[in-house]
């Protein structure tokens, strides 16, 4: 059967775009890669597949879930694995498309996820949380792992708590040894990573227009809709949108931190690729450049 193609690279780098040309071209199917995309009700913010783009290209893992519900990495591995299974039993090809690094990581099998929580530290973190402002938690995580915090954004709760409780756990020799679980490498199917590797010029000129073409879509209305509660509500964009709705900021303020935030995110996203284990770097002509890699793959020539 045929092996897995996984597109990565920051946002605004096209690979959503790419991946549908793909697809067509080697009548494959995507899986998505992105921790906000899983999420219903949120297209124009997490710059999800359209509605015609679905309509061409099945996708799984895109749209599915409650935004105030919970995700994690194990969980993404499993659904991913299993809707890798579906598009291979059928005779299909997969293409794994996404820019989450942690995801894409534990899906290959480059990387453990932790074992077991400690409650009793979990809990001790929930009130530090409580009782100070995300950044100074991020701060805190940036002088234990540094490397971890440069890949999560300041207002990442939940990630940047769970990385702490690593991290302290590590420091307190508490932490289970790392567990082995299923990955693409463990069952012994071939894949291919590619990293879509934009000039930082032209990723600049992409993120501000679609910034543009987000606030034209109703990116504010998609903010006000999804409120402050949902799990989904720290993806970028939606923390500046509802602080415009609160009056913090007038409509050019809005479009300034929007800019900003989103190139925040494609550094932290570049900076977590570079140590990336074994992914090819593409660029100039970046699709002629995927469909060689993709004929290098057992079952896509």
């Amino acid at each position: 059967m045929p092996g897995v193609l996984i597109v990565t690279g920051p946002t605004t780098s096209g690979k959503t775009k790419l991946a549908i040309e793909l697809a067509k071209r080697f009548d494959a199917e995507i899986v998505g890669a992105d921790s906000r995309q899983i999420y219903l009700s949120m297209p124009v913010g997490t710059a999800a597949p359209s509605p015609e783009a679905l309509r061409e290209v099945r996708h799984h893992l895109v749209a599915f879930l409650d935004p105030r519900e919970r995700y994690s990495a194990a969980a993404f591995v499993r659904g991913a694995l299993a809707a890798i299974d579906d598009i291979r039993a059928r005779g299909k090809r997969a293409i794994v498309a996404g820019g989450t690094g942690f995801y894409v990581r534990a899906l290959a099998g480059d990387v453990g996820l932790a074992g077991e929580r400690d409650e009793g530290l979990r809990s001790r973190l929930a009130r530090e949380a409580l009782l100070h402002p995300p950044e100074v938690m991020h701060e805190w995580l940036a002088a234990l792992d540094p490397k971890r915090a440069a890949a999560l954004h300041a207002r990442d709760r939940y990630r940047v708590i769970r990385a702490l409780e690593i991290a302290l756990a590590q420091r307190l020799g508490r932490e289970p040894r790392e567990i082995t679980r299923d990955s693409l490498r463990a069952r012994g199917i071939p894949f291919v990573k590619a990293y879509l590797d934009v000039p930082v010029p032209e990723l600049e000129r992409r993120i501000a227009e679609r910034v543009d073409a987000m606030l034209q879509a109703g990116l504010v209305d998609e903010a006000e809709q999804l409120g402050t509660s949902a799990v989904a509500a720290d993806a970028v964009g939606y923390p500046q949108a509802l602080a415009y709705l609160r009056g913090f900021s007038t409509p050019s303020e809005l479009r300034m931190q929007l800019v900003r935030a989103t190139r925040r995110y494609a550094k932290r996203q570049a900076t977590w690729f570079r140590s990336e284990p074994g992914v090819a770097r593409v660029s100039g002509d970046l699709l002629a450049q995927l469909i060689a890699l993709a004929r290098t793959i057992p079952g896509w020539a």
